[in-house]
């Protein structure tokens, strides 16, 4: 994901709507079929016969979580969320936030939690893959094939308890991202830590810009997003005759992005085509970084759009708010006991809306 200035989205999935027998990509419960993405608004409206916004949306803690990115919630139902000035925070019963453990980084992406110890694992894109629990922050990896493990993006964990954890870009920084973009060439990989022998393996390689990643149901793959494509693929854990990559869904309208699976909410495919598709663009964009942000709307009208989507890649269900009235550039959405919670690098609160 990249920096501040450029937020990225996630999806989830509601068990009380839909059919439990799948797996959510934005939130880190597996329990349904389908997945949730955020996407930038697109011009057709024949997309999808549902159309929601987010009119009814809670604020939780407004004016007091700081550009939260991801949100993830344990086995005991407690809710968590990373914040852009390094601190973990719990949702208290009474719906405010606790600062929880400090970090002291600005660079805190994409978290989940564990089953059998009930720790927090969190991304930072500096100091590499971290585990968070009461008793302090232990950094897990910081290295991979003697590489520093940097831009770590998402985490998911297996049922063997291994850790699969995507790097949006081997090659730029993440305050360099868009250089990533300008190249458009797959920089990015899909590790896997082994926490027997605390060493971090590369699963896969040359994926554009990886994002979020999220475990099927069954635990038999993972789904992974490729920002700079426009898709998300599948890899399977067990390979035996099938290949190591193959396509879940494309030709999306946003490029994928974050925590446990989302596209990009202020991405749109014209602005990547826009810049892949001209020289001049391109050394234009690598001399005026500013630029990106015309070509990404991702400030704070940036509009919020949030899709369901089938595990069979078919969009059904779609929450927008093309304005940013409630939320602009969600970043993460995690659906929890009928709400969807809902985080933005550009916001200062996890917004709560109801599923009724």
């Amino acid at each position: 994901m990249p920096p501040k200035s450029t937020p990225r989205t996630t999806e989830r999935t509601s068990s009380k709507f839909w059919m439990p027998s799948g797996f959510m990509l934005a939130c880190l419960l597996a329990f349904t079929l389908q997945i949730f993405f955020s996407l930038p608004p697109v011009s057709s409206d024949s997309l999808l016969p549902m159309i929601s916004t987010f009119q009814g949306l809670i604020k939780l803690g407004e004016g007091v979580v700081n550009y939260p990115e991801d949100v993830a919630v344990d086995r005991n139902g407690v809710v968590y969320t990373a914040t852009r000035d390094g601190w973990i925070m719990r949702l208290q019963n009474n719906g405010t936030w606790k600062n929880w453990k400090l970090i002291h980084s600005q660079t805190l992406l994409g978290i989940t939690t564990t089953k059998e110890k009930n720790n927090l694992i969190v991304c930072d894109s500096d100091k590499g893959l971290l585990k968070v629990s009461e008793n302090g922050v232990t950094v897990l990896a910081s290295h991979v094939t003697g590489s520093k493990l940097r831009f770590a993006n998402d985490v998911i964990e297996a049922s063997d308890g291994s850790l699969y954890i995507t790097v949006s870009s081997t090659k730029f920084a993440p305050k360099a991202y868009y250089l990533d973009l300008v190249e458009g060439e797959p920089h990015g990989q899909l590790l896997r830590y082994d926490p027997s022998s605390k060493q971090v393996s590369i699963v896969l390689e040359g994926l554009y810009f990886a994002n979020g990643v999220a475990l099927s149901k069954h635990g038999d793959f993972v789904v992974v997003c490729e920002s700079w494509k426009f898709r998300c693929i599948k890899h399977w854990l067990k390979l035996g005759d099938k290949r190591d990559r193959e396509i879940f869904i494309e030709n999306l309208p946003g490029g994928p992005d974050n925590i446990n699976l989302a596209p990009d909410v202020q991405m749109n495919s014209s602005a990547v085509e826009t810049v892949h598709s001209s020289k001049n663009r391109k050394q234009l964009l690598e001399e005026h970084p500013e630029l990106i942000n015309q070509l990404m709307s991702t400030g704070k009208g940036a509009a919020a759009k949030v899709v369901k989507v089938s595990a069979n890649g078919s969009i059904i269900r779609e929450f927008n708010d093309p304005n940013a009235k409630n939320i602009s550039f969600v970043t993460s959405a995690l659906e929890f006991q009928g709400n969807l919670y809902l985080a933005s690098i550009n916001s200062n609160f996890i917004g709560k809306l109801p599923l009724k």
